[in-house]
């Protein structure tokens, strides 16, 4: 695939699906009936803290929607109202490339991706499960990075980079977790795009509480990923339409998603209002998986409000923007138009392979961006998000069986 293009295909956003005890397995025993996996109605569900979630309807991932099987709908939208059902077509049984990294790479070889960052799923529903128990909040974490380094290491064959999660409660255990991942070669850490909770309350991770944090990632000079995730914002939608459900990503409704950027457009601003882009001018963001239609009208308000009120910012906000925040849009969004608004050496290609709302064929993607220069087709496929991680934007297809 890279020699029909020609470009290296570095891809922002993959995904693992883990096992069944991927969090439990490290999980110390005195947090052993925190995380239980138990039967409804004879299918496996996640119970967190005895309370199942839905939010994962299949957490088990045995069997799974085939990679791509939303990519009509994303392109051409649903005129016929199907059921999610039927958008989601037959489901499969989950591949061993989903699970372990031999044949994912050996995936990879076929499909023409050279490097691909590999995000965890299951993962994104700890956080705001937890939320009231700080402590229990980084054993999770630290046992499912644990399972991660186990499993898939944090950087294998120089080809797929995993990206352990750092969450920030306690800021002592997210140093402890930082060097701990960094110690075992992590380039690339995640972090969940929402309040930090702690015994206090919520909080920014903005603020200079966690500045020992950001200083250190930055002498480590990794990439901070804000992956779209359960980022607690569930509660304002009860509070318009009612109820306290839990955040349901596969059960959409229309008034939810009209303000579902809200999380990435607050977590953004908060590290540009806040002053930790100012305080750390070389700390380096990437935007993963939350679209780009919050970041125009974003701009716009930090432009009028630095216009109004420049005694409470410490930089210029659109710089500052444009200076550390880097962007994975989603692929059916126009990248070369967010390239004009943010510089196209900040936006990076990523497929969300095998995830159903994504891209069955990765690489293809690079026909979409003909109408572009090469050099910003070789940016956004791959070169901007080497840049960023400190590694070579090479072919490493054509010499996979040295790996």
């Amino acid at each position: 695939m890279t020699g029909r293009f020609g470009i290296p295909v570095f891809d922002a956003d993959n995904h693992l699906y883990e096992t069944e005890d991927a969090l439990t397995r490290h999980l110390p025993d005195r947090y052993k009936g925190a995380i239980e996996y138990v039967q409804v109605r004879g299918r496996k569900k996640i119970a967190v803290k005895g309370k199942i979630s839905e939010y994962i309807p299949n957490p088990t991932f045995e069997i799974v929607a085939p990679p791509g099987a939303q990519e009509d709908y994303y392109r051409h939208g649903n005129p016929e109202g199907k059921s999610r059902r039927e958008l989601f077509g037959d489901p499969i049984k989950c591949l061993d490339a989903f699970r372990e990294p031999v044949p994912r790479l050996e995936l990879m070889n076929e499909q023409g991706l050279d490097r691909t960052l590999m995000f965890p799923t299951l993962a994104s529903l700890i956080e705001e499960r937890t939320k009231d128990d700080p402590e229990l909040t980084h054993a999770v974490i630290h046992a499912l990075n644990e399972w991660l380094y186990e499993t898939w290491q944090f950087n294998y064959a120089d080809r797929i980079f995993t990206t352990p999660i750092i969450t920030l409660p306690i800021v002592e255990r997210a140093l402890e977790e930082l060097a701990w991942v960094l110690e075992r070669g992590a380039k690339v850490v995640l972090v969940r795009p929402a309040p930090v909770p702690g015994y206090k309350g919520t909080r920014s991770f903005a603020l200079p509480e966690f500045d020992l944090f950001w200083k250190r990632v930055v002498e480590a000079d990794i990439l901070v990923a804000l992956h779209s995730s359960d980022s607690g914002y569930e509660k304002f939608t009860n509070e318009w339409m009612g109820g306290d459900s839990e955040y349901l990503p596969f059960q959409p409704h229309a008034f939810r998603m009209l303000s579902s950027w809200r999380p990435i457009e607050d977590a953004v601003a908060s590290l540009i209002t806040h002053g930790a882009l100012s305080r750390f001018p070389d700390l380096k963001i990437a935007v993963i998986e939350n679209g780009s239609s919050w970041v125009a009208p974003l701009m716009h308000a930090l432009k009028d409000l630095h216009k109004k009120m420049p005694q409470d910012f410490p930089d210029d906000p659109i710089k500052v923007m444009r200076r550390n925040i880097h962007i994975r849009p989603f692929w059916e969004e126009d990248l070369g138009a967010l390239g004009e608004l943010i510089g196209h050496q900040r936006v990076l290609f990523g497929s969300d392979f095998p995830h159903p709302e994504g891209l069955a064929d990765p690489a293809s993607y690079t026909s979409n961006l003909e109408h572009l220069p090469e050099e910003w087709s070789r940016m956004i496929m791959g070169g901007n998000l080497a840049r960023l991680m400190n590694v070579e934007n090479t072919p490493a297809v054509a010499t996979a069986g040295s790996n």
